[in-house]
C-alpha cells in the first residue's frame, strides 16, 4: 500500500481515536451554522492548484491553494476539522459521460498514483495547532466536491505529502 495512503489511514483512525466533539455532520441540506471565523467572504489572491503547490512549497511556506474535497469515498476525519482535497485538473467520475458512479468524489476513474500527487490533506488547527475538534461539514458548511480555497501553512512530510494547516477557507464553487 502507498505510504500517502498509510500515513492517511493511521492519521484518520488517530484523529477517531482522540476525545473533543464527535458531532457528525450536518443533516441533509443544513450548512449546520458554519463557523464564519474560519470562512473568508473574498477569495484570497494567488491560489494555486494542488499539483503546483507540492511542487513550489517548502515545510512552514504560507500557502493558498485551491482543490475540490475528494480524493477517497470518505474524504472526511470524523469530528475533526480535516478533509482531503484534488487537484482541479481532474475530473470526478460524474463529470466524465455517463458514469452514474455513487460516490464520484473519490476520483476512482483516475489511476492512484496519478491522483496521489494531486491531492493534499487540510487541517484547521487552533491556537495550540490541534486540529480543530469539529467536523468540517458542520463547521465549514462545506461537501464533498465543492471547489475551496485554502489559507495556511504547508507542513511537509519526507514522503513528499503535503498538509496544509488551515487558519481560512473561501467556497469557490459549492457541489450542486
Amino acid at each position: 500500500m502507498n505510504k500517502l495512503v498509510n500515513c492517511w489511514i493511521i492519521f484518520a483512525l488517530a484523529a477517531a481515536g482522540c476525545s473533543g466533539n464527535k458531532e457528525g455532520p450536518p443533516p441533509q441540506g443544513d450548512s449546520g451554522g458554519a463557523d464564519q471565523k474560519f470562512l473568508l467572504a473574498q477569495e484570497p489572491p494567488g491560489a494555486r492548484g494542488v499539483i503546483d503547490t507540492r511542487k513550489a512549497t517548502k515545510d512552514g511556506d504560507d500557502v493558498v491553494v485551491v482543490g475540490r474535497i475528494g480524493g477517497d469515498k470518505k474524504p472526511w476525519v470524523d469530528g475533526r476539522a480535516a478533509f482531503v482535497i484534488v487537484d482541479t485538473a481532474f475530473k470526478p467520475c460524474n463529470e466524465r459521460g455517463d458514469d452514474d458512479c455513487p460516490t464520484p468524489w473519490d476520483y476512482c476513474c483516475d489511476p492512484p498514483d496519478e491522483l496521489r500527487k494531486g491531492m493534499a490533506t487540510v487541517k484547521f488547527v487552533d491556537e495550540q495547532g490541534k486540529t480543530v475538534p469539529t467536523d468540517a461539514r458542520r463547521l465549514l458548511g462545506v461537501k464533498e466536491l465543492d471547489t475551496v480555497v485554502v489559507k495556511g501553512k504547508a507542513k511537509r512530510d519526507g514522503d513528499g505529502n503535503l498538509t496544509v494547516l488551515a487558519e481560512a477557507l473561501f467556497v469557490r464553487a459549492a457541489r450542486k
